[in-house]
């Protein structure tokens, strides 16, 4: 099968930037999505295979186009489930509860804030979602709940939701508050009434007035890029990627758009480089390179280069591996978590959510 593949860089906006689409290929990648060094190419992931066989290049995950152009579900899952045997486990862990799956909630949690109130507002919002997997109107019982809890945790808590948000942008944040109290009581109303239906799209409005309101709080870049690494392209906040995709051989689909959002407060040089190659119109008129339910990949131009070259060195960019670790406040750069013997750590970006993008190491790195 084959697929062209277009991103638009969008207009900057503080705290999250846009990006339109370029045509290019996307090539599916069964290695390891992080890598220590790692070339410019796409791919997008899906749970149900070995993460681990058959890594041949270096990639850029895009999750979000594994539906539409292998006739799974529009986003793909990037859980990984390998199976790899253990050496040590004794200090291996698992995430208590269950995984956050929802990329809008894990992008809202991976902001650098420390707000403590408006996290506890977000939090039964965020459950809302929980609670409407139970059937029919019995739903609304604990929709019900989880309303009451977020309107009154925000009440108590306003004031310092207020004082949290970053001086420039505390008007802004203070026309969401009120949106956000004004919609509490909406969702109210629709609980009362018993309308199921109307509960998820009302909850998603709230849940972007909370996630704007915390992107308020975000007074400029949190930490120092090291300065081995500041000569490459940096992304210092958020941008949003729109790829567009013409599928040539369904005749269900001519094209689709997925909007990709770029997180450089967890990753700046990850996302910056990926931001770059897009302006650069590297990715324009490449076709789909892989595509099989696992990975949708792209990012291997044709003839002999393997990624980009770069006009500046004429030779194939490379960035490092990135991590960022809960708890920590800046990224660790060039290693894995086990080879810095942080083997209980979880990041702030994990690879739960459907539609997860990502880059993967090249097979002659190592795994």
């Amino acid at each position: 099968m084959a697929a062209i593949i277009s991103c638009n860089f969008v207009t900057p906006r503080l705290p999250t930037n846009r990006i339109q689409t370029t045509h290019y290929k996307c090539n599916n990648n069964n290695g390891r999505v992080l890598s220590r060094r790692l070339l410019p190419k796409c791919c997008v992931k899906n749970h149900n295979h070995n993460p681990f066989q058959k890594l041949k290049e270096c990639a850029i995950s895009i999750a979000l186009a594994a539906g539409l152009i292998t006739g799974v579900p529009a986003i793909a899952d990037a859980n990984i489930n390998a199976n790899i045997n253990m050496a040590m486990p004794d200090v291996s862990v698992l995430i208590s509860g269950p995984p956050i799956k929802d990329p809008g909630a894990l992008l809202r949690y991976a902001l650098p804030i420390d707000n403590k109130a408006v996290r506890e507002v977000q939090k039964p919002l965020e459950d809302i979602t929980d609670s409407l997997k139970i059937a029919g109107v019995k739903a609304l019982d604990p929709v019900e709940r989880n309303v009451r809890q977020a309107s009154r945790t925000l009440k108590q808590g306003k004031s310092l939701i207020v004082e949290g948000l970053a001086e420039s942008k505390k008007e802004h944040g203070m026309e969401l508050l009120q949106k956000l109290e004004a919609g509490m009581d909406e969702l109210q109303q629709i609980v009362e009434d018993r309308d199921r239906d109307a509960v998820a799209p009302k909850q998603k409005e709230l849940l972007n007035y909370v996630g704007g309101v915390e992107e308020d709080m975000v007074d400029g870049f949190p930490y120092e890029v090291p300065e081995e690494y500041q000569s490459m392209p940096l992304l210092k906040g958020r941008a949003t990627v729109d790829m567009k995709v013409k599928v040539k051989d369904n005749p269900n689909v001519d094209e689709c758009v997925f909007r990709i959002v770029l997180d450089g407060y967890n990753a700046p040089v990850t996302a910056g480089n990926f931001v770059d190659l897009v302006q650069r119109h590297f990715y324009d008129g490449m076709e789909i390179q892989r595509a099989d339910g696992f990975v949708v990949q792209t990012g291997d131009p044709e003839g002999p280069a393997e990624g980009f070259i770069d006009p500046s060195t004429e030779k194939t960019r490379t960035i490092p591996l990135e991590i960022m670790v809960e708890g920590e406040k800046s990224p660790f750069y060039g290693a894995t978590l086990e080879e810095l013997g942080l083997y209980k750590a979880q990041t702030k970006l994990p690879f739960n959510a459907f539609g997860t993008m990502a880059m993967a190491r090249d097979v002659s790195m190592g795994i």
